[in-house]
């Protein structure tokens, strides 16, 4: 797996101050997405342990709530491997610390229905992830105001707690994580 940047402090993708990891390589091709360059699985550099630790290293600052990874798409299945050691050392070291993932598949019907089931690393990813932002951006449905997503048909997940009850579990804003 490439990653196309690492972001030591943004505020933009989840509560508070987090580092974000924008991976390279997404298939969904939204009309006007703001990271086109990120689309190529072959941009920027490779993604290795000399990054996981870095990310780890910053994430583990008192002022971090937490990782997001972005990009391009995490959920990509060339990319699930990738994004997994670094999801288990986060874990293993912060496990205070949130993990939210930005896709563009859809939670229900692509996340759990396919890829859990096919792919081999996927429930292992959502053990690990506290917040999926889910849905392709449409530009048609884009709000300035809207809060940690890019158009209207994104949701905001609360993955464990959506995992524990069997439906989908909103964000509901409050929660820090």
């Amino acid at each position: 797996m490439n990653y196309a940047s690492i972001k030591r402090m943004d505020v933009a993708n989840g509560p508070g101050v987090r580092m974000s990891l924008f991976v390279s390589g997404c298939t969904h091709y939204c009309k006007n997405c703001f990271n086109q360059e990120a689309w190529d699985f072959d941009y920027g550099e490779p993604f290795t342990e000399k990054e996981i630790e870095k990310i780890v290293s910053y994430v583990s600052g008192s002022y971090v709530s937490g990782l997001t990874i972005l990009g391009g798409e995490p959920m990509e299945p060339q990319n699930q491997e990738g994004i997994l050691p670094l999801l288990r050392r986060m874990k293993e070291v912060c496990p205070e610390k949130s993990i939210w993932i930005y896709t563009g598949y859809d939670f229900e019907k692509d996340i759990l229905g396919r890829m859990a089931e096919e792919l081999p690393y996927t429930k292992e990813i959502l053990s690990y992830v506290d917040v999926m932002v889910d849905g392709e951006f449409i530009q048609e449905l884009y709000h300035v105001s809207l809060r940690f997503k890019g158009s209207e048909n994104q949701r905001i997940i609360m993955v464990q707690d959506s995992l524990r009850e069997g439906k989908v579990v909103l964000w509901d804003g409050e929660r820090q994580k």
